[in-house]
Parts: C-alpha cells; structure tokens; sequence
C-alpha cells in the first residue's frame, strides 16, 4: 500500500461499499409507504448518494493499486466519502420529517 494515512483507504473501500447497500435498502423500504413527491425526492437523493459511496470505493481501490498519486486519491475518497455520509444524513432527516 503507497498510501501515507495508514491504509485509511482499506477501510473506506468496504464501507463505501456498505453504505451503497444502505442507500437501496432505505430506497426500498421507502418503497412499502405511500409515494408522493418528498418520497421522489428521497429516492433521488439516496441513488445519488449510492453514486457519491460509489466514487469513494473507487478512487479508495485506484489510490491502493496507484504508487504514484495513491496519497492524493486516496484523501479525495476520503472528502468524497464524508460529502456521501453529509447527504445519507440529510436524507435521513429528510426521511424522518416525511413519516405520518
């Protein structure tokens, strides 16, 4: 591993991953209650959002494979991974506020 941080991208790598699944699980459960349009919204923040861990688990895998830029991947999956959690939060929030 080339990174500087320890390896931190072995770690953002299965997580990312995880929270991909986390996204399509509160999507489908979303699915069982009635659709209006902050349930559109909802849906639509969690599939970005499944593409913002997406884009973390890659530049956490390119930054293990890279010896040349490997740090610098890796600390731009590491802000990509953070901004993903920022919008799983508020899509949490948002969720809450939605429920009857």
């Amino acid at each position: 591993m080339s990174s500087s941080s320890g390896g931190l991208s072995a770690h953002i790598l299965p997580t990312s991953a995880t929270m991909i699944g986390v996204c399509m699980t509160v999507m489908s459960i979303g699915h069982l209650g009635p659709r209006d349009d902050l349930r559109l919204v909802i849906d639509r923040m969690l599939a970005i959002d499944a593409l913002v861990f997406l884009a973390s688990a890659l530049l956490s895998f390119i930054s293990m494979r890279s010896r040349k830029s490997g740090a610098r991947l890796e600390a731009w999956g590491e802000v990509v991974f953070i901004a993903g959690l920022a919008l799983l939060a508020l899509g949490a929030v948002t969720l809450a506020f939605a429920l009857r």
